[in-house]
């Protein structure tokens, strides 16, 4: 039988790692204290170790060092000598800086930033997605209320849970966090817009949780523009009030000029009304608060509606990386797993626009789980994952041996 045409001599994990630096992670550890008192569980080692957990979407640390164990000698290739135990996996996730974990992230942003822009298929052509910066925020719930304070209502039985508010800034033609910052989730999101982290014309699309006038009049002096949608409750002046409508003589959009008065603060804005139909749905009225005055009214819309691009990515970290159970019950055991996760997520996004063939995010991490540790080309495999069957097919079709003995 021919062998496979996607044979490797290193496993998919180890491609899928090779961007990693061993000796510049350990030195990021000692930086931050990581590698005092350290025999053989270093930095690099404890990554790789969570990394794997992750991608596997194992829910314990019992899982971890089982799994670990069958797969030892596969794992030497990859450059873990030797599977830790449940107690030394949970002393390093209490023990060691969850801001180790933290600039590994950002030191590999950094490095493949270019590499995610590039990926026009899946990030759009428009102009205006090169300056459009997105914010929002998940939260991660938890069991216990005191981590991290908890927010809304205590339920009428049982004890109120906790959470870990995941507060995130994308580039909305890269599709993965540039900036990340944990709070608890009883935590206010408007502290993330900070007018000095943006320059003159970069676009901000955010929820209306983030409204707040005095860093509005800040961003439009700098030149930034914001969009956001409307609270119900804002009080205003109306400056000029425009109307349009589609040829069926139904409204099709609603153009305003008006002016905040805040704590002596007076902000012109531009509110931006319109009809949003949705299959299955009843059309409802959306309005847009945005600091711009020339671009289009669609283009408002369509950069809003870019918007919702930070709610998948929260809900595709969420259905493909474990984080209903956390390895460790200490805070900084609850970050590295977060931040682990999102180094999964940026290698495996990293991975989808090197590709030829186009996968879905959830996919391509259902595939890679399962072939994590065969040894196969992973960019042949994953460009032509039927090259084998084939192979098989055409072995199959072909005339069985003669048997020589009874001839």
């Amino acid at each position: 039988m021919s062998k496979s045409s996607n044979f490797f001599g290193q496993p998919i994990y180890g491609q899928l790692i090779k961007s990693l630096d061993r000796e510049k992670i350990v030195e990021i550890s000692r930086k931050h204290g990581g590698e005092k008192y350290v025999k053989s569980f270093d930095g690099y080692t404890h990554l790789l170790t969570m990394l794997y957990a992750v991608i596997q979407r194992f829910d314990s640390l019992r899982e971890i060092e089982t799994s670990m164990t069958a797969e030892v000698r596969k794992l030497r290739h990859v450059g873990i000598e030797t599977v830790p135990r449940r107690s030394t996996l949970s002393d390093a996730n209490a023990r060691r800086s969850e801001k180790f974990f933290e600039e590994v992230y950002r030191d590999l942003y950094a490095a493949n930033k270019d590499i995610l822009s590039s990926d026009s298929r899946r990030n759009g052509t428009e102009e205006w997605i090169k300056q459009l910066r997105i914010i929002d925020s998940t939260t991660i719930t938890l069991f216990s209320n005191a981590i991290f304070k908890g927010v809304g209502r205590h339920p009428k039985t049982g004890k109120k849970k906790g959470g870990i508010k995941v507060h995130s800034v994308i580039h909305a033609n890269e599709g993965v966090p540039c900036d990340v910052q944990f709070t608890s989730a009883a935590t206010n999101d408007s502290f993330m817009l900070a007018p000095s982290h943006y320059s003159h014309n970069d676009i901000v699309a955010l929820d209306r949780a983030y409204i707040n006038y005095a860093k509005f009049e800040e961003l439009t002096d700098r030149g930034v523009v914001y969009v956001t949608k409307m609270k119900k409750n804002l009080s205003y002046e109306i400056l000029v009030d425009c109307m349009y409508q589609n040829p069926q003589g139904h409204m099709e959009y609603r153009e305003q000029v008006v002016v905040f008065r805040k704590d002596g603060i007076n902000h012109i804005a531009r509110i931006i009304t319109y009809v949003d139909i949705k299959k299955g749905k009843k059309p409802k009225l959306i309005s847009l608060l945005t600091n711009d005055f020339d671009m289009q009214l669609q283009t408002i819309v369509a950069i809003y509606r870019r918007r919702w691009q930070i709610e998948s990515l929260f809900k595709q970290i969420k259905q493909n990386f474990p984080l209903r159970y956390f390895y460790g019950e200490s805070a900084n055991a609850i970050k590295i797993q977060i931040w682990v996760t999102l180094i999964a997520n940026l290698l495996l996004s990293v991975l989808q626009s090197t590709l030829q063939r186009r996968w879905s995010f959830s996919g391509l991490a259902t595939i890679v789980r399962i072939v994590l540790m065969y040894y196969l080309n992973l960019e042949k495999f994953l460009n032509q994952p039927d090259a084998d069957l084939k192979i098989m097919l055409v072995e199959a079709a072909e005339s069985p041996p003669k048997d020589t003995e009874n001839c």
